[in-house]
């Protein structure tokens, strides 16, 4: 059985007057939730965990555990400064969650060896499980498939969110059957369920989230011709969540269904009203479908 499989959403924060928003946070969670999702990633970049002070963050984790099973609530760790991610770390495991997702530290570019050596700590020092985050556009460094296997090996180290853009290595991940692999490009869900990958940490599945869960149900049943056709109907709406910086399209969509306010935190961006009217379109259209289907 996968540690952790299907489903899982990076979840926007959500603020008011700058300020995050505990009442929208909980009220977010328990929608996702509701739709049958796997679980909840918190304070990951989709989160803009950046723009977050630890504090705000912890505030964030303890609204989302107010509301969801421990066993559903992933947090985000991230930090260039050992000394101070180890010490957020630390506050993180006060709280029952299911793991964490690290991503290699930003900006300064170690190599391959400093970077099991970051992992290799914080992996050492966790007392949940590790979820590797391999994002490359964002940190500046690639982890290589011999790093990843290297890792893969710990015991506390579990599963990785793909995004590293190399599909040999997250064919030879799948093969290896060392961790699970979940993919983190969303327009990747399909490909990677059908090569044997256990699921997604997914953005765009803030927006009819319930659609992505069917298809995890359709590839595990082998209705592949359903699958096909609910990802494709999906997939204009995949592409403008990432036509604009993430999460302003997400949330924008959110905001639209009266969830959250369509707030971010500067220097992030609301989306172009033009983006925001073509983003209502396409949801008008996959509602139609969705109802000439039923």
């Amino acid at each position: 059985m996968a540690s952790f499989s299907g489903i899982w959403v990076a979840m926007v924060t959500p603020f008011n007057q700058d300020a995050v928003d505990l009442p929208a946070v909980k009220r977010l969670a328990r929608h996702l939730l509701d739709a049958g999702i796997d679980g909840l990633v918190v304070c990951g970049s989709t989160g803009e965990a950046a723009a977050l002070s630890k504090e705000e963050q912890l505030v964030v984790l303890d609204a989302v555990l107010e509301v969801a099973p421990a066993h559903q609530v992933v947090m985000g760790l991230s930090g260039n400064n050992m000394a101070a991610t180890l010490q957020m770390q630390q506050a993180i495991q006060l709280r029952d969650i299911a793991g964490v997702l690290i991503p290699a530290p930003y900006y300064i570019r170690p190599s391959q060896c400093g970077l099991i050596d970051y992992f290799t700590q914080l992996a050492d020092a966790s007392t949940v499980p590790v979820i590797l985050y391999n994002i490359p556009q964002r940190t500046g460094i690639a982890m290589e498939l011999a790093t990843l296997r290297r890792l893969a090996r710990h015991p506390r180290i579990t599963a990785i969110k793909d995004c590293g853009g190399n599909p040999d290595a997250t064919m030879a991940l799948i093969a290896d059957g060392e961790i699970d692999v979940m993919t983190g490009e969303d327009n990747l869900i399909l490909t990677t369920l059908c090569l044997g990958g256990t699921g997604a940490i997914s953005a765009a599945a803030h927006v009819h989230p319930e659609r992505f869960v069917q298809l995890v149900q359709q590839v595990a049943t082998g209705d592949l011709a359903a699958a096909r056709s609910n990802f494709y109907e999906l997939l204009p709406m995949i592409h403008q969540m990432f036509s604009f910086p993430n999460p302003a399209p997400v949330k924008t969509v959110l905001a639209q269904q009266g969830l959250i306010a369509n707030e971010l935190r500067s220097p992030m961006q609301v989306a172009p009203q033009a983006l925001q009217q073509q983003i209502a379109a396409t949801l008008a259209q996959l509602q139609t479908a969705e109802a000439l289907i039923g």
